[in-house]
């Protein structure tokens, strides 16, 4: 009796954990796709969107700071090297981190790692170069998303912040 469920038993368990380390792998990439598509919606691909302080009514993310100012840049290197460059916020913290299709870290640059000078990236796939004065970075994926954050304290600064990070670029070359 106990040898006709073996078999059917088994082949539950496999298909279960098959199913498991489908959904482990495809979670993340489903996750970011939805991201890309919302920010996306924002601006073109390799082009910077900057969104206003955030509110309720606004937000674009999931429990944003409401001390932060974002810019987001869906970005696209299928066709070539794309380069972000990041103006930095005297005596505020700022950060940019890109995320490749399926939410891996590539890069975090900080005002501290920059030592208040701009951050210059190049995001680069395999068989890509970075030009010179940029910093390499290699994704896994051809897309992705750049997000700058800032800080933005007092909230009175925020005109002069806003000025100076849209003089960021996110851009094919």
């Amino acid at each position: 009796m106990m040898r006709r469920w073996i078999f059917p038993i088994l082949a539950g368990a496999v298909l279960g954990v098959g199913a498991y380390q489908a959904t482990l792998l495809a979670t993340p990439y489903a996750l970011m796709q939805a991201a890309m598509m919302k920010v996306g919606k924002q601006g073109p691909a390799n082009q910077f969107a900057f969104a206003p302080m955030t509110t309720a009514e606004n937000q674009t993310i999931v429990r944003p700071s409401p001390d932060l100012s974002y810019s987001t840049c869906v970005f696209d290197v299928s066709k070539g090297p794309v380069l972000v460059d990041v103006q930095p916020v005297p005596d505020h913290y700022w950060s940019v981190s890109i995320f490749d299709a399926r939410t891996d870290v590539a890069a975090v640059r900080s005002d501290r790692d920059t030592k208040g000078k701009p951050a210059r990236l190049a995001l680069l796939k395999a068989g890509q170069t970075a030009p010179a004065g940029y910093e390499p970075v290699r994704v896994g994926y051809d897309r992705g998303i750049v997000l700058i954050r800032i800080l933005v304290a007092p909230a009175s600064t925020f005109p002069t912040i806003d000025a100076i990070r849209r003089k960021s670029t996110c851009k094919q070359l």
